[in-house]
């Protein structure tokens, strides 16, 4: 998905790598940083955040989500993810079913590694069946 947007997902991938500085990571060792843009142009940034009992830990995509959301923003159209890998990193499934409560399925999601490197699918691509509220 690589176009028009290069310059504003490579801006959103600075985002996250600056913020991945601040991850909390003493279990698993790796930082992770992500970077939300909403509908009204404005940037949340959120690290990893571990917890000794693992079930509390709260990821970066969801950390910068949930602050977004507290100040009122809940239309998310872009997001980026980056980690102190060489390798690129995608949100976990959870992160990506929360994006979807908050995106719609053609919002960027740009996946990338400590060198700033990156892939950019859609939410849909990386999350093809997600689960939404059904009526009965």
């Amino acid at each position: 998905m690589q176009d028009k947007y290069d310059n504003k997902y490579k801006q959103l991938v600075e985002y996250a790598l600056i913020a991945m500085k601040n991850a909390y990571a003493p279990y698993s060792g790796l930082k992770v940083g992500a970077a939300v843009l909403t509908d009204r142009g404005n940037i949340f940034t959120g690290v990893n955040v571990e917890n000794a009992s693992f079930g509390a830990t709260n990821c970066a995509e969801r950390t910068a989500i949930f602050k977004a959301v507290s100040e009122g923003e809940t239309g998310i159209i872009m997001v980026a993810v980056a980690s102190d890998m060489d390798d690129i990193i995608y949100p976990c499934g959870i992160c990506r079913q929360v994006l979807a409560e908050f995106c719609k399925e053609d919002a960027a999601v740009i996946c990338a590694n400590k060198k700033g490197e990156y892939m950019a699918y859609t939410l849909k691509e990386l999350l093809p069946c997600a689960f939404h509220e059904f009526k009965i």
